[in-house]
Formats: C-alpha cells, sequence, structure tokens
C-alpha cells in the first residue's frame, strides 16, 4: 500500500498582500519544476495543516499550502475581536488563490482538501476551470443550506445529550431559533469570557459528532490554542451564518463547469456530519469524478482513506 512521504522543508515562503490590509501565508516545497498542487485546507479557519505536504511526492510535485484569511500564519488573525471579518468571504478566498497562482508563476493547478475545503476548491474550479489540472477531495462538502442546518441541528437526533448541551449554551430567547447564527453574534460579543465560552462550546459540539471515529482524530476540533480556536470558530460561524455566499445549490448546479478536469472524490460513509448524499449527488453532476466511498472511516479519515488519496494524488502525479 503506499505510505506517506517523508516531512520535506519549504525551499519558500512568504506573506501575500491581498488587499483590504490582509496578507495570507504560503509556502513552496518539493520539486521547484514539479506538477503544481494546491493544498485547500478545511475550517473554514482551521489554517493549513503542514502535514498535507507527506500526501505529496516531493520529487514529482511542486507543493503548496497556504493559510486563509485571517487564519494560521496569515496576518490579521481572526482571533483578535478587532479584527474585523467584512473582507473575509468566499469570493475573496477564490481572489485569494488567484493572485497565488499569479505570484507564484503556476499556469494550472492540481487541487486537494476537504470538509470545507471541498466547497472552495469546487467554488474556485467551476470560476476557473482553465487553472485546474486535477482535483482530489477527501470528505465532500458544498455548504448548502440543508448541509448547515444538518450539522447543526438534524444531526442532534443521533446525539441528543451532546446537543442539548450545544443548544444550551445559547441564551435562551435563542435556544428555538438558528443556532449558527446565535453562535455568530456570541464569537463577535464584546465580553472575552461569552466569547470564549462560546467557541468552547461550538467545538465541543464538532467533537460529539466525530467522537465516533476511532481510526481518525477524535476531538481534534478542541485540541488547538486558545486564538487558533477562537480564529477557527469566528470564521466558521461567519461563513456558515452567510451560507457561505453561494447560491443554494449553485456548486452542484454549475458542476458542469468542471467537464474535463479529472477529480476523485473521497468520501467516509460514517460521515455524520457531512452525510454521503452530497459526494453522491456531484459525483452524478460532474461525470470526470469517480466517488471512492471509504467503508471504515468518518470524517477525520482513517488508514484506508488516507490511502485511497495517496493513490490518487500519485495518478494524477504520473
Amino acid at each position: 500500500m503506499p505510505q506517506p512521504f517523508p516531512p520535506v522543508a519549504p525551499y519558500a515562503h512568504g506573506l501575500l498582500d491581498v488587499g483590504d490590509g490582509q496578507r495570507i501565508y504560503w509556502e513552496t516545497s518539493g520539486n521547484p519544476e514539479g506538477k503544481a498542487a494546491l493544498c485547500v485546507h478545511g475550517g473554514p479557519g482551521s489554517g493549513g495543516r503542514r502535514g498535507s505536504r507527506a500526501m505529496f511526492d516531493p520529487e514529482v510535485f511542486r507543493i503548496v499550502l497556504f493559510d486563509q484569511r485571517g487564519c494560521g500564519e496569515s496576518l490579521p488573525h481572526a482571533s483578535d475581536p478587532s479584527v474585523g471579518l467584512e473582507h473575509n468571504t468566499t469570493d475573496h478566498l477564490i481572489a485569494d488563490m488567484e493572485r497565488l497562482r499569479v505570484h507564484l508563476g503556476i499556469e494550472r493547478w492540481l487541487l486537494h482538501g476537504g470538509s470545507w475545503g471541498s466547497t472552495l476548491i469546487l467554488a474556485y474550479a467551476e470560476r476557473h476551470p482553465e487553472r485546474v489540472s486535477a482535483i482530489v477531495i477527501v470528505g465532500v462538502t458544498t455548504t448548502r443550506p440543508e448541509e448547515t442546518e444538518w450539522l447543526y441541528r438534524g444531526v442532534g437526533r443521533l446525539l441528543p445529550g451532546p446537543w442539548e448541551r450545544f443548544r444550551d449554551a445559547l441564551p435562551e430567547a435563542e435556544r428555538d431559533g438558528d443556532p449558527v447564527a446565535a453562535y455568530n453574534r456570541l464569537v463577535n460579543s464584546p465580553d472575552e469570557t461569552v466569547r470564549r465560552r462560546a467557541a468552547r462550546e461550538w467545538c465541543a459540539w464538532e467533537d460529539a459528532v466525530i467522537a465516533h471515529e476511532a481510526l481518525g482524530h477524535p476531538g481534534q476540533y478542541s485540541d488547538k490554542s486558545d486564538d487558533a480556536l477562537m480564529a477557527f470558530v469566528r470564521i466558521c460561524a461567519h461563513y456558515f451564518a452567510h451560507d457561505a455566499w453561494l447560491d443554494d445549490g449553485q456548486l452542484l448546479r454549475e458542476a458542469h463547469r468542471l467537464a474535463g478536469i479529472p477529480g476523485v472524490l473521497i468520501h467516509g460513509r460514517l460521515d455524520l456530519g457531512s452525510p454521503l448524499q452530497t459526494a453522491w449527488e456531484l459525483a452524478r453532476a460532474w461525470p470526470d469524478a469517480e466517488l471512492k466511498v471509504i467503508d471504515d472511516s468518518g470524517h477525520t479519515g482513517s488508514p484506508a482513506m488516507r490511502d485511497a488519496a495517496l493513490e490518487a494524488i500519485a495518478r494524477f502525479g504520473a
């Protein structure tokens, strides 16, 4: 079976000024003359995991990582409550990816990522299909309202105890309304205690949804530094409260724009928070994509899911 590649250090890195007072962190590793590949992280607001480099043969690929606005090593950091998020939207992130591509002198690149990264990959590729050579997604999402409603309310039918805790952390007057919008208000409260408590409760709920994923990474949402956790929740709530500034079903309706781009969609059958249905619908709308369902995996992966991703990426490097 394929194995992750040994750690490699970046040979270049920097902060790219993308306007609006924002600078995004980027780095490149592997072969400077190799096939370009961009790692698109999840969250939104998680920051790019540096271990993503291990998915790529450094002799074959020019591996590009970046931190999306407001998180990771990008500046300013959304953990600071004075940092506004009005210039942090899906359109801004798509434009940032294009600026980074031009800055690095890349003509076309493979896109790899999952979860929220899946949504951003699809939005970028449908906007700029001529700039994408291939796509490998692990954990398919399109951030439709029904997907957000399921993750932050519907799946509570399977997890009634953690769901009640998530709901009851809200002010009583807001418990029957939209929990994402309510948490979005709390994490932007002028009261630091309110902000920090809301961020912790949000991550406790996210961890409850993946708690059964023994082969993956249970507990990963709360396992962050205070600043990283705050930036993650502020950005997540901001995006999901606004449906990622995408029309309902937009990414599936416009999947025809991906025609000619080969893709592999890898999804865990045990993913409670992002059920298989969305991956299934995307595979039907995008004939050049192959869907691989991993029976033992949830949202945070498993060795079988990792192997499937390694095989897909290697195929596009050949």
